[in-house]
């Protein structure tokens, strides 16, 4: 079972939020905690499953994918057997950043990142509709991100 997390637990966590390139001797000396414990306090958050990776954010725009498109999507059935195969299908397309059960007028809500809104449309007819089990579709082009990713707090 996961230890409580203490202050320090805490200030480690907020500050690998906001610079997970962090030298464990820059972590340390922002946590005002040694070397040695910083590490191990670091390892600790990765074994209890605090901390899940660490990875880059690429910046969209200088990859072609500058272009957010949130999509509702309504299946024709709400059955475990219906959401099962959605769900297997999506986490088989890699132009899918996000997916969300939600409840409301939709069943899912995907998050996705593409050119421009050609390859979108031309992504949409050939892979999206083609989802097993979807009924309909809604989609939002994001006009501004005004925040995106935001760190925890806790």
């Amino acid at each position: 079972m996961p230890a409580e997390l203490d202050r320090t637990d805490r200030n480690i966590l907020r500050h690998l939020q906001q610079n997970g390139r962090l030298s464990n001797a820059e972590l340390a000396s922002l946590t005002n905690t040694s070397p040695a414990t910083c590490h191990r306090r670091t390892q600790r958050l990765f074994e209890d499953g605090y901390i899940s990776s660490v990875r880059a954010l690429i910046a969209p725009e200088k990859v072609e994918r500058g272009t957010l498109v949130m999509v509702g999507v309504v299946l024709d059935r709400s059955t475990p057997e219906s959401f099962g195969e959605f769900e297997a299908a999506v986490t088989k397309l890699p132009f899918i950043l996000d997916c969300h059960l939600v409840a409301g007028d939709f069943d899912y809500f995907l998050k996705i990142r593409v050119s421009d809104i050609a390859d979108f449309n031309s992504m949409h007819g050939s892979k999206l509709i083609a989802l097993p089990g979807v009924r309909q579709t809604r989609t939002f082009f994001v006009m501004k991100e005004v925040t995106d990713n935001a760190p925890l707090l806790f």
